[in-house]
């Protein structure tokens, strides 16, 4: 799969994107320093959790693994 899902990434943007930009972390860039990671959970009503990580590799801003877990929540 692919986030974010182009099909779904309007739903609730209204609600959302103030939230965001008022609270989202930056992308740093800066020599010696920077974002190397970037996390996304998602949790349906249902319980069930989509959790997808991005990672730099070797401090290479061209170079990511993406892993995605998916799980449902104990009840």
């Amino acid at each position: 799969s692919q986030l974010p899902d182009p099909a779904i990434e309007d739903q609730g943007k209204d609600y959302i994107r103030p939230i965001l930009n008022k609270y989202a972390a930056l992308c740093v860039r800066c020599p010696n320093y920077g974002t190397r990671t970037n996390t996304v959970v998602l949790i349906d009503s249902e319980g069930r959790v989509t959790f997808t990580e991005r990672n730099m590799i070797n401090a290479d801003v061209n170079q990511w693994q993406t892993s995605t877990y998916e799980f449902k929540l104990h009840s």
